[in-house]
């Protein structure tokens, strides 16, 4: 199939770049590189540095050649931030998103994967299936359930499939690849910066939680078990118009246990400050992910803590500025 990923310079989008390139797809990769990086895109690749809310760079993009689906990553992606300024959020994942969807039916692309997230449900004591209730509590969040809302439809109306993935944190690294953020947000790169001793502390936002050690718990997902999904999906996606997806090992750990766990692979001793909740953050997510591995067969196969913690270890300490 000819693919194209927006966001493919990101973290994930380039891991499902690389992984569709070995799968025999073309790729083209489509990205403003504002919080990607052009070295992550995979050689192979066809390169185009231009941002969703450019309308015409985007139908010269999409309508310039034939292709079977869009993947789409492009996304702001830090909760915390969606609570300062909901706007920026909305603008981008939301506004841009709509365009294109546009763009896509007009250029007569019929398959439409999106990286969505856990953060669209309520907060739960137990693992969230597809069934759970619906209730975001950052904004960040709402635009992704409000772009899975629209590709519904998109769906109904012109006939767009789709699928869904809803998954929390993306961790870990591939060969060659991981997570570099500017500034850096998510949690296990910034403790791995601590034990680089290119941070002061490691912080824990509210420790008064109704968890076990009364930080939040969150689950993880290994880079290459979010990519074989996405594969999965875009090939089932030939026979059902709409799929929709939990992604998660079903495992837990909290905000401390990470701390913990980067602790044992370091080796080095990680300094810790506690501090007061922070707006938009859920006490427990947790995404059960019994539906896709019953239709697709899907299921994750790196999801020991320490294990995904020792492959992203070995890459921040092989490329400590990054990408740069």
């Amino acid at each position: 199939m000819n693919i194209f990923v927006t966001g493919g310079a990101g973290y994930i989008g380039s891991a499902t770049a690389e992984a569709l390139l070995a799968a025999g797809h073309n790729v083209t990769v489509y990205d403003s590189l504002v919080t990607g990086h052009r070295k992550a895109v995979p050689a192979g690749a066809e390169f185009i540095q231009a941002d969703l809310g450019d309308s015409h760079s985007l139908a010269l993009a999409l309508t310039g050649q034939k292709f079977d689906a869009v993947m789409h990553f492009a996304a702001f992606i830090e909760a915390g931030e969606s609570m300062k300024d909901p706007g920026k959020f909305l603008r981008n994942n939301v506004v841009n998103s709509l365009s294109l969807m546009d763009m896509a039916v007009r250029a007569g692309v019929k398959r439409f994967v999106f990286s969505s997230t856990a953060a669209v449900y309520q907060s739960s004591e137990e693992p969230l299936s597809e069934e759970s209730p619906i209730g975001p509590t950052n904004t960040y969040g709402y635009t992704k359930l409000a772009v899975e809302q629209s590709l519904d439809w998109y769906r109904q109306i012109h006939g767009l499939h789709f699928a869904a993935l809803r998954y929390f944190n993306a961790c870990g690294a591939r060969m060659g690849h991981g997570e570099a953020h500017q500034p850096e947000s998510h949690l296990i790169p910034r403790v791995i910066q601590v034990a680089l001793g290119q941070a002061d502390a490691a912080y824990i936002y509210g420790t008064d939680y109704p968890t076990p050690d009364g930080t939040c718990i969150r689950d993880y997902i290994h880079i290459l078990d979010l990519v074989s999904a996405h594969l999965l999906a875009l090939e089932a996606l030939g026979e059902k118009d709409k799929l929709i997806y939990n992604l998660g090992s079903g495992n837990g750990f909290s905000v401390r246990e990470v701390i913990e766990a980067t602790q044992a692979v370091s080796g080095v001793e990680i300094k810790v400050i506690e501090g007061p909740r922070r707006p938009g953050d859920s006490a427990r997510l947790v995404a059960s992910s019994g539906k896709i591995r019953r239709e697709l067969g899907w299921k994750p196969r790196r999801d020991n803590m320490r294990d995904i913690i020792g492959s992203a270890w070995e890459w921040h300490k092989t490329n400590p500025k990054g990408y740069a």
